[in-house]
């Protein structure tokens, strides 16, 4: 790859996105800042952000991505590659929390929920991986949680669409090295952004009144987070590291908080049993890093 990248960033509008966004183009990189609606609901973050750019020349190119749409994903995406003539960064950022007792979240609050935080990479790395592997490179960046590891009452489907993302990015992992293509997970513990303020709660207050003291749980996991939360720019100062590490040296997992829950514990022990796995069932080798080289054509 080259040393300075083209990074298409989902959900850039606030958060962790905004500051990746930042980060990356003070560095040099070429950054797409994708967002819902920038015309609308977004048009103040998103003036907000070109008005940074230009008054600090940093190379920032706001665009419209719905992470829900596939349409709206392969536009953005063609209009990235179409301005840059590439793309070798994807970072799936966008996402939200959902938090209640899991009785009280209603079919389609999951629903709605999954769409954004599991199938929104599944859009976006469809979108980006034929142009990656035409290039015989890129990464793809996973922004998880510690809650991708770890299992929290009153959060258990927030859990699940982080679990799910980090099942679908360790298969990338092995699926794509072959063809110079990294897939990395960033889990980030309790740190100060929106999220909180963009907080979906469970609907079914009915179901919750049933639970006695247990209905508490909600707001006593939210008062801990917050009271504990890190400043989030050492997030992006992560991502900026990872994105310049060199092809190949990459970690599949990479665990930034202020405490520690136990999930690097985690991440060491699964990291030697899906190694065992993959041996196992002969693919150790199919599944070792290639750089410049890719398997097929697209």
């Amino acid at each position: 790859m080259n040393s300075k990248q083209v990074v298409l960033v989902t959900g850039s509008s606030t958060g962790f996105g905004r500051l990746f966004a930042d980060t990356l183009a003070r560095k040099g990189h070429t950054v797409f800042a994708t967002m819902r609606d920038p015309g609308g609901r977004n048009a103040k973050n998103a003036s907000e952000i070109r008005t940074l750019a230009e008054k600090d020349s940093l190379p920032i190119h706001v665009l419209e991505l719905d992470v829900t749409d596939d349409a709206s994903v392969g536009r953005a995406v063609d209009a990235a590659v179409a301005k840059a003539g590439r793309i070798d960064v994807a970072i799936n950022n966008a996402g939200y929390y959902l938090t209640g007792l899991e009785e009280a979240v209603t079919t389609e609050q999951a629903r709605r929920l999954m769409d954004t935080n599991f199938l929104g990479p599944v859009r976006v790395n469809r979108a980006v991986l034929p142009h990656m592997r035409r290039q015989r490179s890129g990464v793809l960046i996973h922004i998880s949680s510690g809650a991708g590891r770890l299992i929290l009452p009153a959060a258990g489907f927030y859990c699940a669409s982080k679990f799910a993302m980090e099942a679908l990015a360790e298969a990338y992992s092995y699926e794509l090295a072959a063809q110079g293509i990294e897939s990395v997970i960033v889990e980030p513990g309790a740190y100060e952004t929106p999220v909180f303020g963009n907080t979906v709660t469970a609907a079914d207050e009915a179901r919750t009144a049933t639970y006695g003291a247990v209905k508490e749980i909600p707001a006593k996991l939210h008062a801990a987070l917050s009271s504990s939360a890190g400043n989030a720019q050492e997030v992006a100062d992560a991502v900026l590291r990872i994105i310049e590490t060199p092809a190949g040296e990459k970690q599949l997992r990479y665990f930034v908080s202020p405490q520690s829950y136990g999930v690097e514990e985690i991440n060491a022990l699964a990291k030697q049993v899906q190694a065992k796995v993959l041996e196992a069932f002969g693919l150790t080798a199919d599944t070792k890093f290639r750089k410049g080289k890719a398997v097929g054509s697209v």
